[in-house]
Formats: structure tokens, sequence, C-alpha cells
């Protein structure tokens, strides 16, 4: 076999089964490989951009990687963007980019650049397959690698000439690396500070914001008194009846600030210290009040869960605080607005869905009225990359087919990653993708004010527009195969979502806000 084979048979009998790709002629005996080897499922993406995020999607929801397949360094470069969010919430994922022949790298062909520069922009392992005999073993070191704790970014480069060659044959994955358990000094302070009385706060990230660590840290916190929060932006939270619920910390800076002037400690889970989003002037950019302190329970490679469980047994915090039922508010009727579309999704979202977050201005104000909702997860873009959601869906999708995907997606970064719609049609998965059209970066919108800009004018304003002309989502939808509507009310809001989440396949509704 070839040094393709060879990588794909590696694949696969490491447990990577899904490819999404890109493909160019550097990586056609890859291709090639695909279809001949068994237990991979390939994935077409029309944009890299697409491929990476779908990769990230895939792992959130399996915990474990996917494979991408890209094409040189501008193919690698086209999805840098949503590989830098894949890097902030700690996905194990495969990234293979194939390169000229070895030989040929030195005539400076128009394709040709520094790939591993590139790569190692973004934080993360790299390595160049030297030759077709290396090239299984690298890719067992990329599978290894990118599952390491807390999960990352393994990037193989192949050589064309690589993937050509004969090769040795398959090689086996080394031993996976496991979370380290947090030291006994680590769990002392924090029961210090959880015994003091004084105001703290227990931050979550990770595989803390699942079932079992959220409903650890609530017994934790019923038992002392202290509370907990969720980062503002999150890999997946699980949410709905038998787990604890939890807020997040609010995007602006003054709401943010006010929600967490009280406290004297903060106990980090994972997590990091909050900080605002960007830089603002007269403003701080660490969120904590003056005079606060920071304790590390867990970094985010230590195991996070252990250490709660740990706290909880030395505290004797052995129930799990009661949550008083409540009925989920009807479908909200009348105009369109963020509360209404809210409350209206938290009704009609079906058991065990995967909500997709990437409704940015719109979106601020669903995560409170969902909170009665049927069981789900909730999946957010960490690295501030936009044009995540639609592609972020694919991989979620593809993870969980028995499971409905609901993706809330601003119109301006949808048109990032718009191409996705043909993926998601070509692949027939059940995502519901709700457009917001407010026909404006409305975020951008605010942050003007926020960072001073002062007497603006047409120029700078229409930099935020998105009309003259209005996008047609619907349009742009039905001319990539998936089904459409648009809605100008509440009640035609709640018809076609209602009806949406129930059938087969994708489906767009463009809200018109």
């Amino acid at each position: 076999m070839n040094g393709a084979e060879s990588l794909v048979r590696t694949l696969v009998g490491g447990g990577v089964n899904v490819c999404f790709a890109n493909p160019g002629t550097s990586e056609m005996h890859f291709v090639a490989a695909l279809d001949r080897v068994e237990g991979m499922r390939c994935v077409l993406g029309l944009f890299e951009g697409v491929v990476t995020a779908a990769a990230d999607g895939y792992a959130r929801m399996t915990d474990k990687p996917a494979a991408t397949l890209l094409h040189l360094g501008p193919g690698l470069a086209n999805g840098l963007a949503n590989l830098h969010n894949a890097v902030k919430a700690f996905t194990p994922l495969i990234n293979i980019v194939g390169d000229h022949a070895t030989y040929h790298r030195r005539y400076d062909a128009p394709l040709t650049s520094d790939i591993e520069a590139a790569a190692r922009s973004i934080r993360g392992w790299v390595r160049t397959s030297p030759d077709a005999k290396a090239v299984a073993a690298d890719g067992a070191a990329a599978i290894a690698a990118s599952l390491a704790p807390p999960g990352q970014v393994a990037t193989l480069i192949l050589p064309a000439d690589t993937a050509w060659n004969e090769a040795d044959g398959i090689a086996t994955v080394p031993e996976i690396a496991k979370p380290a358990q947090v030291s006994a000094d680590a769990i002392a302070e924090a029961l210090r500070v959880l015994r003091s009385g004084e105001p703290t706060l227990i931050l979550l990230a990770g595989l803390a914001l699942r079932e079992r660590g959220l409903n650890l840290a609530a017994r934790i916190g019923a038992k002392t008194g202290a509370r907990m929060m969720a980062q503002t932006f999150n890999s997946r939270i699980e949410r709905g009846p038998g787990r604890a619920p939890i807020e997040r910390i609010p995007y602006p800076v003054d709401q943010a600030m006010t929600a967490l002037k009280d406290f004297k400690h903060v106990i980090l889970v994972g997590s990091k210290t909050p900080v605002a989003f960007f830089a603002y002037p007269n403003k701080p950019s660490v969120l904590m009040p003056e005079g606060y302190e920071s304790h590390v329970l867990s970094k985010p490679d230590e195991d996070g869960v252990h250490a709660l469980e740990w706290l909880a047994d030395e505290l004797g915090a052995g129930v799990l605080p009661e949550v008083k039922a409540e009925p989920q508010p009807p479908a909200a009727t009348g105009a369109i607005n963020p509360m209404s579309l809210g409350i209206s999704l938290g009704a009609y979202l079906p058991e065990n869905a995967i909500i997709v977050d990437e409704a940015i201005s719109t979106g601020r104000g669903f995560f409170a009225p969902t909170r009665l909702s049927r069981r789900h997860d909730w999946l957010q873009n960490m690295g501030g990359s936009i044009g995540i959601g639609l592609p972020l869906a694919i991989g979620a999708a593809i993870a969980c087919p028995d499971r409905r995907v609901v993706c809330l997606e601003g119109d301006g970064s949808g048109m990032y990653t718009v191409q996705s719609l043909w993926t998601q049609a070509r692949e027939n998965l059940n995502i519901t993708n709700v457009i917001f059209a407010n026909r404006s970066y409305a975020i951008l919108r605010h942050e003007l004010t926020n960072v001073g800009a002062q007497n603006v004018g047409r120029k700078a304003l229409d930099m935020l527009d998105l009309g003259r002309p209005d996008l047609d989502w619907v349009a742009l939808a039905r001319g990539m195969g998936v089904p459409a509507t648009r809605v100008e009310t509440m009640d035609e809001f709640n018809k076609h979502f209602a009806e949406s989440v129930t059938q087969q396949g994708p489906s767009l509704i463009e809200v018109v806000m």
C-alpha cells in the first residue's frame, strides 16, 4: 500500500471514521485511499472554513476527533479562522494538509508556501511527514496528540510523494494520555475558601459543564452558599431536566461587572479568570471586582469533574438541590423580538436537541427562556472568529444523526460559511437553520459606542450595514438545496419552526427582525 492508504487505515484503526474534506491535486492519492478503505465516511465541504468547523462540531459531540483534508497552504489559510475557534474550545481534531512533493518544493510553484509556519500560527501539534514510510506512524501520533488533555488541533502535513510512494503498513496509536488529577493542595485551598463564608464564585468550563459536573457543583453550592456560573462562551453545556441549571457571565462589560461585583473569591474549574472580550476605553480588562482572589481548582488539562467530586465528598455535599418544577411558558405570539423568539424556541425545542448558537446580538436573550426546555446541549463559538455556526451544525448532526440540530445564526456571520447549506442538503442532515435577518452587523453598532468612536458618518455606518441589496436567505438556501421560508410574525415563526424540527433533512427559516 502507498503512504496515503497507510494513513487512512491507521486513522480508521485508531477510531477516526469521519473525514471532512476539500481536496486538491496534491491530495488525490489520499482521496483514492478514502475510496478503497472501508470505515471512513467522507463529507465534502465547498470551503475550507466549512470543513474545519464541521470537524469541530463532530468532536464536541463525540469527544473524539474527525479528520480534515485541506489543499496546501492556501487551503489551510482558508480553514484557519475556524481552526482558531477549535483551539479555543480545546477540540481534538486531526488536520491533514497536502503539500507539493518534497522534490518539487524548491521550484517555488505558484501554490508553494510555508505550511508549517501557517499551522504554527495557532496553538497545537504540527508535523510534516518526511517520507511514505513515516506517514502511518505520524498519523498515529497525530491521533494521540489530538486527544492529549484537554484536546488540541494536530496538523499533519502530507507531501504528495509521501502519499503515493510505497509505505510499510498500518501504525498503532500510542497510549492516550489521561487528564491529571488535581493536587491535594488545590483541594485544601478550595475547601478553605468555601468554608470561609465569604462570597465565592465557582466558575466552570469544559467537561464540568456536562451533567455530572454541573450537579456536583450545584451540590457544593447548596452546602456552602457558593454560586456557580459558566464562562460567557462555552464548548458545550448540557441543559434541561435532571441537570443543574447554570447562568453564564454576560458579554457586555458593564453587565458582567455587575454580575460579579459581590464576589470575594473565584474558584476556577477548567476556566480562566473572567476578562473582557475586547479592551474598552476607561473600562477594566479583568471583570472581577478589585481585591478579589483567584483559586485554581483544576487547569484545563486536569480532571475537573473528579476534583468537584472530591470537594463534594470532603464537604459532605451529598444532596442535589431540588429544582422547583416550572412549566415551560407557551410559545410567544405577536411581533418578533429577541425575548419572544427565545420563549418560542424553548416551547418547541424537541427532546435531546443540539443548539448551535451564533446568533450574536439577537441571541443574547435566548439562554434564559430556554432553561426550562427539554434536555438539550448548547454549543457556542469560543474563539470569536465568526462563521462557525452553520458548519458546526454539520459536524454535530453527523455525530448525532438521531438528534435534531438547531442552528441559531446571524445573517452577517452566516454569510462567512453559507456554503455549509449545500453540504447540509447533500448529506440530508437533520438541521433547522434559523437566520436572524437584521440586515446589519448589529453588534458592531453597539461597539461603536462602547469603544468611544464619536461623530460617525455615512461611510462608517455603511461598513456595518448589510442592505442595498438585502440578503435573500430564502433564495440562497433554495439555491443550495435546502427548503426555506421567511417569517415576519411570531405566529409564522411558531408554525414553521414546530414543523421543521419534526421533519427529516435540513431546512431554513429567515426571521425578519
